[in-house]
């Protein structure tokens, strides 16, 4: 608006006539009819706003005289009226056009900033530096977080807020005197209390595996291993059998002589000379109390008492279930030459480890009254412990010679 404008025609008068053109500035301003007359400031001094005049001070006077009425003018601007009517002039398209932001061009020039509450920049404008989104966490951060979500414990942790999460960021990210890492350190160790209960629950558990392990062994790994070392001297005692090796007569200390057969329970054991542990019933089989002061009878003897001891849990536990023997049943003694079967007439369910009596040759507390040809099988009760015993009695039923083939009692 400041720049000079061209004169409409060349060789015009500014003052004067209209030359050879007759131009519309013939007069000047301060002329014209009622040019200070009507009270208003500038009033009928100036033309209209369009008709420019081409010298340099009186269009700045124009533009001061109506100076006032725009900054009136400027809230209202590009607002939008009840009807549809932008705010400014009755009638008149609003003196402000509404801001349009300019185009985002990649260029290092400077940019013109929107107005306070305008609009948002336009689809593919880059974010402002101070609006532009976080970047995305890194591994020291989360770990952080996870510290507050989860507390130093475990436990749920105290909600902070932005203050002390910005302070304690501020705490974590200036360097730690010697004295402050030497306090976190400490604070990190575990204290003597804590240090104690996980000993102690380190204890237990070893303990508990230990006896866990113990049980295992007890229970089945020690019939496994006894059952195995019983078939192996059972097979070897027949071999010895069938090619005359072995003669009846006395037998050392945990040498097998015969076969025990108790067919209601489906048990076949050797038996062994002694009732030594380790190397008797340990191994499975079946001990003969053959020993002072507990010595008993053969089974060829034609009369006494044919005294064996066996283990009822674990180590083979050939004795588990002589306590279901009934009155009748068979229990079978096999030698190199002959098969002596026995039937089961009394038992003695529970007696103390002590009474030897159950081994005399007429055995107190079985109901025989005279001398005969007896069995007597000893066992500890209840199970699983050794507090007493219990005692299953039989007597002499039949005597065969193996020549003449199996009893009946191991046929059927």
């Amino acid at each position: 608006m400041t720049a000079l404008r061209p004169e409409r025609e060349s060789g015009a008068d500014p003052y004067g006539g209209a030359g050879d053109q007759g131009t519309s500035y013939a007069r000047r301003p301060y002329e014209d009819p009622g040019a200070f007359g009507d009270g208003r400031p500038g009033a009928g001094a100036y033309p209209p706003a369009g008709e420019g005049y081409h010298e340099p001070w009186a269009e700045e006077a124009y533009q001061a005289a109506r100076e006032p009425y725009a900054a009136a003018r400027e809230p209202y601007a590009g607002a939008e009226a009840p009807y549809g009517t932008p705010y400014g002039t009755p009638g008149e398209p609003s003196a402000q056009p509404p801001y349009e932001p300019p185009a985002d061009d990649e260029t290092v020039a400077l940019r013109v900033a929107g107005p306070p509450g305008g609009p948002r920049p336009a689809s593919g404008a880059s974010t402002p530096p101070d609006r532009a989104a976080p970047p995305p966490p890194g591994r020291a951060a989360r770990r952080k977080a996870a510290r507050g979500r989860h507390g130093r414990h475990g436990g749920p942790a105290r909600p902070e807020t932005p203050g002390q999460d910005r302070a304690r960021d501020g705490e974590e990210s200036r360097p730690l005197s010697r004295v402050e890492a030497r306090r976190r350190a400490r604070a990190r160790k575990p204290s003597a209390g804590v240090i104690a209960s996980r000993a102690v629950g380190e204890l237990f558990i070893t303990t508990g595996v230990l006896m866990l392990l113990f049980v295992t062994y007890q229970l089945w790994w020690t019939n496994v291993r006894a059952h195995a070392q019983a078939d192996q001297a059972a097979s070897s005692l027949q071999d010895d059998w069938a090619s005359g090796k072995r003669n009846p007569g006395t037998f050392e200390p945990g040498q097998g002589f015969a076969l025990l057969h108790i067919p209601k329970l489906d048990v076949v054991v050797p038996i062994a000379e002694g009732i030594s542990s380790k190397g008797v019933l340990d191994r499975g089989m079946v001990g003969h109390y053959g020993s002072e002061p507990l010595k008993t009878a053969m089974p060829e003897d034609k009369t006494g008492n044919f005294g064996l001891a066996g283990h009822r849990n674990t180590h083979g536990e050939p004795f588990r279930y002589i306590n279901r023997l009934s009155p009748g049943d068979a229990i079978v003694v096999e030698t190199q030459d002959t098969y002596f079967v026995y039937k089961m007439a009394s038992m003695l369910p529970v007696t103390s480890p002590g009474n030897i009596s159950v081994l005399d040759p007429i055995p107190r507390g079985s109901g025989f009254t005279r001398p005969g040809r007896y069995i007597t099988l000893t066992t500890c009760t209840p199970e699983f412990t050794s507090k007493y015993r219990l005692i299953v009695w039989g007597k002499m039923a039949e005597e065969r010679p193996r020549s003449k083939g199996k009893p009946d009692a191991l046929v059927n």
